[in-house]
Parts: structure tokens; sequence; C-alpha cells
């Protein structure tokens, strides 16, 4: 049985890295020509002229998702006049591809939906650590020991919910909760979303095993229902076809934020955990520099410009995260940040817990449901 599991791990593994590979063949350059200003979201971040090309250039591998970040990538190669190419991806592929590339990849930087991925290139030696002048503009929770990625923006976990059908009284403090009978069918979980992989793998370090498997297991006893994403379980909560589910705080406000703009009506809210739980975990998202960059002070000038003041107030104003870099100030609509955050756990010894992680959601059930 042990040996069977194995085999299918490592088969899955291969299929992965055989898909990021085929999709991901060409990378989307990005830099402005002298003198031309930028327009839409990256004009909120810098509207100044686009600055001569200054010879440097910088390839990222981004498991951010484009309509997220490439607003800042456009701003960075305008106002600094340097090339950025840019491969995108989910954040575990990019990594398996990294490692699999070894010091041939073309990578300099890679951003990654949280340090889960980054621990497990840590855990290759093929990471660089970067200068103190990168890494202090964060606090020390917000950066990993070893100084080889920062944190740049973070997403709450918590329980979103329809207004009509659960009362804010009656909504649970703990994910411990959700287990309980009379929440039978009524709770969504983004199964295989990136998010939810993470969080599971914060779950089991933090709890263990048998813990997490059994919270798992008995949410599919308890009738959990599986969406693909975070979006889907937002967008059916708010129609009422489910009554709540787990995501990060950020999509529901951007749902909300178009309604609004549409005149429709959202009937779902936010429910924030107890601070100390583990549902209420932050998840950062992080940059690091590879042991291959070519252009150090290239690449370490992009993650700086990541935790810049102007991106700093677009990802929170925009993307609705909680900005990292000491000085600016979070979305005014965002709940007081006092949760779990995932700089407390040490990733960087984690390494390639996610394999372990989707194993175990596999293995769960919860798929099918």
């Amino acid at each position: 049985m042990k040996i069977s599991m194995k085999i299918s791990m490592k088969k899955r593994m291969y299929l992965r890295l055989l898909a990021v590979l085929a999709a991901c063949m060409v990378l989307a350059a990005s830099c402005g020509d002298d003198g031309e200003k930028l327009a839409g979201a990256a004009a909120t971040i810098y509207d100044g002229s686009c600055a001569g090309d200054n010879g440097s250039s910088v390839t990222i591998y981004s498991g951010r998702s484009e309509n997220l970040i490439k607003p800042v990538l456009d701003a960075f190669a305008c106002e600094s006049g340097t090339s950025v190419q840019v491969r995108w991806g989910s954040s575990t592929d990019l990594a398996l591809l990294i490692g699999e590339e070894g010091d041939r990849t073309q990578a300099d930087v890679f951003i990654s939906r949280s340090p889960g991925p980054v621990g497990f290139l840590e855990s290759k030696g093929l990471l660089a650590s970067m200068d103190n002048s990168v890494l202090s503009l964060v606090d020390d929770n917000f950066r990993g020991a070893e100084g080889t990625w920062v944190g740049f923006s973070g997403r709450k976990r918590v329980l979103v919910h329809n207004t009509q059908t659960v009362p804010a009284a009656e909504l649970p403090s703990s994910v411990f909760e959700l287990t309980d009978p009379k929440w039978r069918g009524r709770v969504a979980i983004p199964a295989t979303n990136g998010s939810f992989v993470d969080w599971f793998t914060v779950f089991r370090d933090q709890y263990g095993n048998d813990e997490a498997s059994g919270w798992l297991d008995d949410m599919v006893a308890n009738d959990a229902r599986y969406y693909p994403n975070n979006v889907a379980i937002v967008e059916a909560a708010a129609r009422g076809e489910i009554d709540m589910g787990l995501v990060n705080h950020y999509y529901n406000y951007r749902l909300a934020s178009d309604a609004e703009a549409a005149g429709e009506t959202h009937n779902a809210s936010n429910h924030d955990l107890d601070d100390e739980d583990i549902g209420s975990l932050l998840i950062i998202t992080a940059a690091t520099m590879t042991q291959n960059a070519q252009d150090t002070d290239a690449a370490q000038s992009f993650v700086a410009y990541l935790l810049s003041p102007a991106a700093q107030s677009y990802f929170t104003s925009r993307t609705f995260e909680y900005p990292l870099a000491g000085g600016v100030e979070p979305n005014p609509v965002l709940a007081p940040l006092e949760a779990l955050s995932i700089g407390s756990v040490d990733f960087d010894a984690l390494g390639g817990g996610f394999e372990t992680t989707e194993d175990i959601i596999q293995r769960s059930g919860i798929l099918s449901q």
C-alpha cells in the first residue's frame, strides 16, 4: 500500500511538471519606452514618464496571478528602466520547475503565494540571501530566518457567510466547531486551491498530521462541500447556494466592491474567527532571489520595489491585501490585523511539506463532495 502511494505521488508530480513546462514556455516581456507614461492600474503606482533602458534585466517566475501583480511589475519596469520578463504559473508548479532546472534556471526572482514553496526551494539550496537593506524593510516575522525571502502582502483566512441564512450571532469562533452536526452540508472548502494547501500545511505543522487529518476527515463526514477556489465559494455564499466557506479575506471585499459598482446586492460577509485560532492564519505572499540570479542588484531592487510605499498602497487599496512594509496603513475597510501570522511558522524547515498535504487532501475524499 505504501509503495503504491509513493508511486502515485511521484507520477502526479511528474505529470504536473510536464504541464507547467508545456504551459509556460513563453516569457512575457515588460519594459517601458523612454518618455512613455503608464495607463490603468499601473499609473496609480507610478504616474511619471518611463525611464530609458538602463541595461539591466530581471526574470521573474510569478506564482501570484497576473491580474493581481502585473501593474506593479509594469510600474517597476517603467520607473527603473529595467527590462522585466515574467513566467506565470502556480507557486507550487513554478517551485517544482525551479527545482528541476536547478542552476540552469532562468529565474532571478521567485514570487510565491506563501513561503511554503519557497521553503521547498530553500531545502534544495537554490535560494540566495538578500541584503539587509531589503530584509529590513519588513518586520522579523515577515521574512525568512536565513534571509532568503521577504513577505510583501498578507491574506487572512476567514469564514465567509451568507448574511441572510446565517445570523452573525450563530457563527463559530473556531474551525474546530465546523465539524459539529449543526453545520452538516453547510460549509465549503476550496481543497485544491493553493491558499488552502498552504493553510492546511501550517495546520499540520502546528497540530500534527493525525489531528489535522482527523479534522479534514470529520469535515468530509459532516458533508463539507468542495469548490475549486475562493471566488467560487464567495459567489456561492452571496447567492445562498452555500451558507459559509473557508477563504482568504480579500475575495469578498473585491466581489462586494464590484457588486456595489454595478448597483447590485451582495449578501456575503467575512467572519473573523478567534485571533488565536488556526482558521485566522495570516498567509504571506513572498518574494525571493534564486542562487542563479544573473543581476543581483536588479533582482533586489525589484524586491525592494514590492515593499515601496507606492506598491504597498496599491496592494491594500486595489487588491484589499494587508501591507507588510512599515509606514503604509491598511485599507480602512480591512479588519484590524491581530491574527496568527505565517511568519511565526518555520516554513524554512517545512521544505516539501505541501506534497504530504496534497496527499492527505486527496485521500480524505473531499474532492468527491
